[in-house]
């Protein structure tokens, strides 16, 4: 995967071209104080001319701060007045507006997809700029396409290309999970499809085969092949109830793409998935036995849980082994002392 193909997929690239075949969308510069904001540590939820919104930061730690600051018995609270962009929160709620009044919301590449849980309604469906900041503050995703998006690029030792980044608004659109697919392509071929939520059992998946696979093959010979800048690319797509197939997004060909049902290693290693049939190999849930919980379901747990959990981070195992270690010292000295003749 080369930079110039991560620079492709940038949805401000993809759809001019293929703008007749995917759900309508607006785009939007975003502005550099927006962006610091967004890698900012600090406050979490902005308020608009949309929210009024204020955030109280509560630490048990000494603080120079004095106007803003209300002294309790052992801790500071302090209050802060979240950021305001006046002039961007009036084109989005425009842009919004223009939607239908509620949108999906996403950058150059990513959708905060890991964030989803966040959010009062437990969806990606957004209402206002203070919806998307929330999501955007609090996904992993976001983060990464604004500070390493060609992290895992071949080609390290070449200059970065110059990002302008962009607040990708969607009309907002009901779609069923069992209805998403993703297809890889190489060298211009369509060689995989995978379904796209694979946590779930769809049996309507199992019972259309044929015509899911027919359906998607003609859409992508139709629409897709030889009309996108690389050769080599994802893409995905949603097939409603009439059977129509509609273009949702286009990824990089590479590591940095999550491959579902397949691994990197069967995609790139050549003809070996298609050697016993015509077209892509389609890969799908078959049971309710091979259900799994959703891989963004990783992102809710605090990151100190995670690192403890694999091993990543060995002072805060250390930490972890003294501090119940300090815990079951003073458990057995109160019990000492409760069983204590008196």
């Amino acid at each position: 995967m080369k930079k110039e193909q991560v620079v492709n997929c940038q949805f401000s690239v993809w759809y001019p071209i293929f703008k007749k075949h995917t759900i309508k969308s607006l785009i939007l510069p975003l502005p550099q104080n927006v962006i610091d904001y967004l890698l900012d540590d600090g406050t979490l939820v902005v308020s608009g001319s949309d929210h009024n919104t204020q955030q109280t930061h509560t630490n048990n730690s000494d603080s120079d701060a004095e106007e803003d600051v209300q002294w309790s018995d052992d801790e500071t609270t302090t209050t802060v007045t979240a950021p305001e962009f006046p002039e961007f929160t009036s084109k989005v709620l425009e842009a919004i507006n223009a939607l239908g009044g509620s949108i999906f919301p996403k950058l150059n590449w990513s959708a905060p997809r890991d964030a989803n849980w966040i959010a009062l309604n437990s969806s990606l469906q957004c209402c206002s700029l203070s919806d998307i900041f929330l999501l955007f503050k609090s996904s992993d995703f976001i983060t990464h396409d604004l500070t390493q998006p060609f992290l895992q690029c071949s080609d390290q030792d070449s200059p970065d290309p110059v990002i302008n980044y962009e607040l990708v608004l969607r009309k907002w659109s009901e779609l069923i999970p069992g209805g998403e697919f993703r297809c890889f392509v190489k060298e211009n071929k369509l060689i995989a499809i995978s379904q796209r939520d694979y946590t779930q059992y769809y049996q309507h998946i199992l019972k259309q085969e044929e015509p899911v696979c027919q359906a998607i093959q003609d859409f992508f010979s139709q629409h897709i092949q030889y009309n996108f800048l690389d050769e080599d690319f994802v893409f995905d797509v949603y097939r409603d109830s009439q059977g129509r197939v509609w273009l949702i997004d286009l990824n990089p060909f590479g590591e940095v793409t999550d491959s579902l049902l397949f691994s990197w290693e069967e995609l790139t290693s050549g003809g070996e998935l298609n050697q016993h049939q015509e077209g892509p190999a389609f890969r799908y849930t078959t049971s309710e036995v091979t259900v799994q919980p959703s891989p963004c379901l990783s992102y809710r747990i605090p990151r100190d849980f995670v690192d403890l959990s694999t091993g990543e981070d060995a002072y805060k195992l250390i930490d972890f082994l003294k501090l119940t270690k300090s815990q079951q010292e003073e458990c057995e000295e109160e019990e000492e002392e409760e069983n204590a003749p008196q």
